[in-house]
């Protein structure tokens, strides 16, 4: 990638990149509880996905607002 992008539209892409992350873990999240209880092995992949989206929020979320959340 070779564009060159200001601050304002680098501040965009990652707020978009935080909200798929987002649908993301949630929509793996349903799927997750929906599978459970027919289907143990897809749901614990469907697990691991949802841990996956959770750091990407996390990591997003501290670029954004440094800060904000507490550290565990």
């Amino acid at each position: 990638m070779t564009d060159v992008v200001d601050s304002d539209e680098l501040l965009r892409r990652l707020q978009r990149a935080r909200a798929c992350a987002r649908d993301e873990e949630r929509s793996w999240r349903d799927r997750r509880d929906a599978l459970r209880p027919t289907d143990p092995g897809e749901a614990g992949e469907a697990a691991v996905r949802v841990l996956a989206y959770e750091a990407v929020v996390r990591v997003l979320d501290e670029i954004l607002t440094p800060g904000r959340r507490a550290v565990k």
